[in-house]
């Protein structure tokens, strides 16, 4: 039996791939230090699983609307307003299982077959495949080590055409851990305005920021209207495995997004919407303190890799994964990033898995424990020591 031709245009993510590698090595007795998913390494906190647990003794085990709990779209909402200075109605948000589908439905909704949808490279994989996917055409916007990997607007506006439909942002960004500036966003919104574009904006590491403030391009004048903006409880309350994550987008969309949901999930499951909403309501000082280690573990992380031969690498400002150049070692990212796994007990991943412009570069994830990363350094620089 043959699969439709439109599975051929899917793409994947990598981190999934080598996680697995990695597991089969440790079958086999390997022991792998893993820096290759992008995941907290922390508990959830316990006053959110006490509320999904409250939530299931209490009925929360049913259907509820497509577009969310109405408590907590109203929580989201408010939200909006406390970290984006955005005002929000709760019409105005749709949540759902992770953040994923937002990207997926997002660019479904708004994107026709053939219309150029412009994203960052390197970048998170699933921008270009659900771009392709719907029959789009990914236009990569390439992200530049001497610019702090921050998107260049003169070179955005150079790759505008009749056919663009979508400028796709993430900040803090995955894989570099780089911050637009409010400059830059306002040298973007500028574009979108002029061009009439949709811009999707994926804001899930905004408060996994070090340095300076996070500002979201939804709150600049004229962008609300047209900017699809996502955000979830993965990252800031270390929820990967809740699956809960939401957007936000005018009224119209919204409806049409939530239909999407009706049609793909129903709705999310009902009592991690609670566990969202008491993560919003609750105290803040569990993320405040992973935030903090995370910085620490940068520095450390950081300071490491600049030790290693022909290995240099920039501080990023948010996220938690570094970007090192690894171009002076003299090897292909892809083959040094096997040999980190093989022969270094250390899985990363090749700058490649997250596009053509991630050559010469790899991704660590510092979601892991100081002693961890420091053993990591030194198994890496010994690999590197005895080929150089």
């Amino acid at each position: 039996m043959q699969l439709a031709e439109r599975m051929n245009l899917l793409g994947t993510e990598t981190a999934f791939e080598v996680l697995a590698r990695a597991r089969q090595l440790e079958r086999e007795g390997r022991t792998i230090i893993h820096l290759e998913i992008g995941e907290p390494d922390f508990d959830t906190p316990q006053h959110i699983i006490d509320a999904a647990c409250e939530a299931l003794n209490s009925g929360f085990t049913h259907y509820g609307p497509s577009a969310g709990d109405p408590e907590l779209r109203e929580a989201i909402a408010q939200h909006m307003g406390k970290t984006r200075n955005l005002a929000v109605a709760p019409d105005e948000v749709v949540v759902v299982p992770g953040a994923k589908p937002i990207i997926y439905w997002g660019i479904t909704a708004c994107v026709n077959s053939g219309e150029e949808v412009i994203y960052p490279n390197p970048g998170f994989p699933i921008y270009e495949s659900m771009i392709n996917f719907v029959g789009g055409k990914p236009v990569p916007v390439p992200l530049r080590e001497e610019n702090e990997f921050r998107l260049d607007a003169e070179e955005l506006r150079s790759l505008v055409t009749d056919k663009t439909r979508m400028i796709i942002l993430n900040s803090p960004h995955n894989p570099t851990g780089g911050v637009l500036t409010l400059e830059d966003l306002q040298a973007i919104a500028d574009i979108a305005l002029e061009k009439n574009l949709w811009v999707m904006s994926d804001e899930p590491y905004e408060s996994i920021l070090y340095e300076g403030t996070h500002y979201s391009i939804a709150a600049l004048p004229g962008m609300k209207e047209r900017t699809i903006l996502i955000d979830g409880f993965s990252k800031a309350f270390a929820m990967t495995g809740w699956r809960l994550g939401y957007g936000v987008m005018n009224q119209e969309l919204a409806a049409m997004v939530s239909r999407l949901q009706t049609n793909c999930t129903s709705c999310t499951a009902a009592f991690t919407q609670r566990a969202g909403l008491a993560a919003l309501r609750g105290p803040t000082e569990p993320t405040q303190a992973m935030v903090a280690e995370f910085k620490r573990r940068r520095d450390v992380i950081v300071d490491g890799l600049n030790t290693l031969p022909g290995v240099t690498c920039l501080r990023p400002h948010g996220a938690f994964y570094v970007f090192p150049n690894v171009r002076g070692t003299g090897q292909d990212s892809r083959a040094l990033a096997t040999r980190c796994m093989e022969e270094a007990g250390v899985a990363v991943l090749s700058g490649t898995a997250f596009g053509e412009y991630g050559d010469g570069y790899l991704r660590l994830s510092y979601a892991n424990s100081v002693e961890n990363l420091r053993q990591a350094i030194a198994q890496i620089g010994e690999m590197l020591t005895a080929t150089a």
